[in-house]
């Protein structure tokens, strides 16, 4: 049987139906945020925050952000470079028939913010999240020219042609298996860090009856339940960094889990 001191937050499947909406740079920050150094450097810098910027460098943040709120209520500031981010500017030759800017008519929940270094905007719908970074002296209604890295595939336009939202607003019968599996990882993860056991951990995420009759030493139940929680420790100390399209770090430089002498 589950210790009922183990769970209190994470024995709920329900209370994590929201990571299947996360895109990538969202799914970091939950990895990121659950890292009990990163946790240590949030309380640490609060009462020094002339550090605060190098600390938040070393995790790939511009600054620190409060790991007790999640991806639907925190704003992380990445360090720039994820394609995902498309960057607006004011055209300075636009033709006669350019897009605009168009604030209100972006679909979705918009959220607006000053990221550390300039203005981000978020516009989030079922099953879609567009970013962008605003570039100074864009107003609403100026002609609009967008700069992708990368390939820039699927980036959403925040311009006049796009007020409908149709394509924002498609929703998925069920979730992907890649939406499920990282749902079931932060799941497993939050149940190790709790202190639960292997056994605890599957009877959270596949219920008391699987266990009961697929509980064995080398089971197959068994060895899934150790691959998440494998992976997830493995993206919370520093795989979460490929979520965010960071460059990883120097081995030894910030590892946590390096030896010192």
């Amino acid at each position: 049987m589950v210790n009922p001191h183990h769970i209190a937050h994470w024995y709920p499947t329900a209370a994590y139906l929201y990571i299947l909406c996360l895109d990538a740079l969202a799914l970091a920050w939950e990895y990121l945020r659950r890292h009990p150094d990163y946790r240590l450097d949030w309380l640490h810098h609060q009462r020094r925050p002339h550090a605060a910027q190098q600390a938040a460098h070393r995790w790939g943040l511009r600054l620190l952000e409060d790991p007790a709120l999640d991806a639907r209520d925190a704003h992380p500031a990445w360090l720039p470079g994820h394609d995902a981010v498309v960057q607006l500017h004011p055209d300075a030759d636009p033709p006669p028939d350019a897009a605009a800017f168009a604030f209100w008519n972006i679909p979705g929940h918009k959220q607006l913010l000053h990221d550390g270094k300039g203005l981000a905007l978020i516009a989030r719908s079922p099953g879609h999240c567009a970013r962008f970074a605003l570039a100074p002296g864009l107003e609403d209604g100026m002609a609009v020219a967008y700069a992708h890295r990368g390939s820039g595939g699927g980036a959403a336009t925040p311009a006049r042609d796009h007020d409908s939202g149709d394509s924002f607003a498609d929703t998925r019968p069920r979730p992907t298996h890649a939406a499920m599996l990282e749902l079931n990882t932060l799941q497993a993860l939050d149940a190790t860090l709790a202190g639960a056991s292997l056994r605890d951990v599957a009877e959270g995420l596949f219920g008391a009856d699987a266990v009961a009759a697929d509980w064995h030493a080398d089971g197959d139940l068994r060895a899934r339940v150790r691959r998440l929680v494998r992976r997830g420790d493995a993206l919370m100390r520093g795989g979460y960094r490929r979520l965010a399209q960071l460059p990883p770090l120097e081995k030894g430089r910030f590892d946590g889990d390096a030896k010192r002498p």
